[in-house]
């Protein structure tokens, strides 16, 4: 079965080029998948039954995993089957008639308008590492780039002076996406000044730098941001998603169309797009209910 697994990932590698983030997640997945049949004595994929793959999704449930990560791993095992069944390692395809977990209604966390500049306002200062935090920042929210995204963008990838950058999302899909004013001069001002001093800056390709004058990593901006919302005096939890989700809002709030932001956040369906819709929705529903007189 580990044979057949490998197979497989080589497959969605080639031919559906999804992400290397996308492909460990995949890998993970279907790894304790098949450690959870071999407990079962299923070591032959022939075996498995639609009550296998129930007991395993039913498991994920008893150990505390969200709907959410159920569903996806479901999506996995799904695909993983569908590859056997058409290469003809399978006869039948176990998770055919295995419904997904029911998703909640959750919507994304933003911040307002207003906390957003609250953000922004706390990184100030001409100190190197004020610059570089506040031009991560600001073209984070200007672009609504992916975390990933952010720090992988290389000087390359910039045109300051057109006002857009290019980026590769999930599937490695190349997009272009429109700077604004204020992140084109907090950029050009972090590449002016602070980010020379950064190691052996002038040398790397990547546009920012750790201390060390290595790649920023995700989990240094992650600290970076929540370090910054706690200056700001924003108390709920902030991540720099957070930002992804005010971005689209922000922009759908303001009269843009949808079409337009499902193309600058790169997303493949506009359904995913739609749920900033309904976060302008809740939001004006909120206003509603807090200072109409008869809210």
């Amino acid at each position: 079965m580990n044979s057949l697994l490998d197979l497989f990932l080589a497959y969605i590698l080639v031919e559906k080029g999804l992400s290397k983030n996308t492909l460990d997640a995949y890998s993970r997945d279907l790894c304790r998948y098949l450690a959870f049949l071999d407990t079962r004595g299923c070591s032959e994929l022939a075996m498995v039954s639609a009550a296998d793959v129930a007991g395993y999704i039913a498991a994920l449930k008893g150990d505390g995993l969200s709907p959410r990560s159920r569903a996806r791993t479901l999506s996995a095992l799904r695909m993983f089957h569908r590859f056997l069944v058409v290469e003809g390692y399978a006869a039948a395809n176990p998770t055919a008639v295995i419904e997904s977990p029911r998703m909640p209604g959750r919507l994304p966390d933003i911040l307002s308008e207003d906390e957003v500049e609250r953000l922004l306002q706390t990184v100030c200062g001409r100190d190197g590492y004020a610059l570089r935090d506040r031009a991560m920042l600001e073209l984070l929210y200007a672009t609504g780039l992916r975390v990933t995204e952010l720090v992988k963008l290389k000087l390359a990838d910039l045109n300051l002076i057109a006002g857009y950058l290019v980026t590769s999302g999930k599937g490695d899909k190349e997009r272009l996406v429109p700077v604004g004013d204020a992140a084109r001069e907090a950029v050009t001002q972090y590449l002016a000044t602070s980010r020379t001093l950064a190691g052996s800056g002038g040398e790397s390709r990547y546009l920012f730098l750790s201390r060390f004058g290595a790649p920023m990593t995700r989990q240094a901006f992650w600290n970076i941001i929540k370090k910054r919302a706690l200056q700001a005096g924003i108390r709920k939890s902030i991540s720099p998603h957070t930002l992804r989700h005010s971005f689209a809002t922000h922009l759908l709030a303001n009269g843009a169309d949808l079409r337009s932001v499902q193309m600058m956040l790169g997303h493949a369906d506009l359904a995913t797009t739609q749920i900033y819709t309904h976060v302008s929705n809740e939001r004006l529903k909120n206003i509603h209910r807090e200072l109409h007189p008869r809210g």
